[in-house]
């Protein structure tokens, strides 16, 4: 009977459905293409993931605190173009380039909150908003053309950020550790600290929130200048990896995102969020997209199996959370 109760509290917890589901689509691209599960694609898999889910995590937090950020994959495609903008016009180092890229990211940040939690407007709007002139910005610096780059090799800035080294077969590159380090910090916060309580109070019931002494506002705006600031990050590793800057990469990053902490059983309406279910939300989207190809399945469909993943993924949710509050 004891067994039975923690089958039931385990299939219960938000992460179970996304860790099937990655199984399921592990075993399914293994079995009809045995390349799928080859140290080589496992390498390309891991080094597209870590660059989104560095955003999804941060996404997370703010979702969780009821709120949402569309600015972030014009923010992934912006940063690198400032950077890249200063460093070659002479008048910064690479390394201040991304300091001052961070930095404005942070400000744009700090504006996305302030109208929220100032002005009263819904984020969606602000953010949709801040998507266009973050975008704009970009393409108008740039005259929409990618921006000149060089290869970062040998500088110490991308050795951190992008170094890679084989493990045997495995190429892994340093960006992943910043993205473990991401998701175990970020975890901590939201489960085991006292800002991780502000953040889902936050969103699961503002007002009682405020009366228990919670400053809900300064909880949001600091949340999305994590957003924007981890956004920027990932442009710029990114950049780093490619050697290249592009007005417009990121673009429907921001609805990828979303995606992947809403998987992962992040709640839409906040107050509910788990860094592990988005962690297997980031695996099950990124596995997707490898897999698909791998079996010939066009690369114009995924849209598609993410719109069947998400459907499916918010029926199992709202059936498991109709049990648990039921009490079977």
């Amino acid at each position: 009977m004891e067994n039975r109760s923690h089958i039931q509290r385990l299939i219960a917890r938000p992460e179970f459905g996304p860790l099937v589901l990655l199984i399921v689509e592990l075993v399914v691209f293994w079995g009809i293409n045995p390349d799928f599960l080859s140290p080589q694609n496992i390498s390309n898999i891991l080094a597209f993931t870590v660059e989104l889910g560095l955003i999804a995590l941060a996404m997370t937090l703010l979702m969780t605190s009821g709120e949402f950020d569309l600015s972030v994959g014009s923010l992934f495609g912006f940063s690198p173009v400032l950077m890249w903008t200063l460093y070659n016009s002479g008048i910064t180092s690479l390394e201040m380039g991304l300091l001052i890229a961070l930095i404005v990211a942070a400000l744009i940040g700090l504006v996305n909150g302030w109208f929220v939690t100032q002005l009263k407007i819904p984020s969606f709007l602000v953010t949709l908003g801040m998507l266009l002139v973050v975008r704009g910005t970009a393409l108008f610096i740039t005259d929409g053309f990618p921006q000149r780059t060089w290869s970062a090799e040998g500088s110490w800035l991308a050795n951190i950020l992008v170094g890679d080294f084989y493990v045997g077969p495995f190429r892994i590159y340093a960006s992943l550790f910043w993205f473990i380090g991401a998701a175990i910090a970020l975890g901590y916060v939201l489960t085991q600290s006292r800002t991780g309580n502000w953040i889902q109070a936050a969103g699961g019931n503002p007002n009682a929130a405020r009366a228990r002494g919670v400053n809900v506002n300064r909880v949001k705006v600091g949340l999305f200048i994590l957003s924007a600031v981890m956004a920027s990050l990932a442009g710029v590793i990114s950049s780093l990896r490619t050697s290249a800057a592009n007005p417009n990469s990121g673009t429907g990053y921001e609805l990828e995102v979303i995606a992947m902490v809403v998987i992962g059983g992040t709640a839409l309406t906040g107050g509910r969020g788990t860094i592990i279910g988005t962690v297997l939300g980031i695996l099950i989207l990124r596995v997707m997209r490898n897999g698909i190809v791998l079996i010939g399945v066009p690369g114009l469909a995924y849209n598609i199996f993410i719109g069947a993943i998400i459907l499916g993924m918010m029926a199992l949710h709202s059936w498991l959370e109709r049990r648990h509050q039921a009490g079977t």
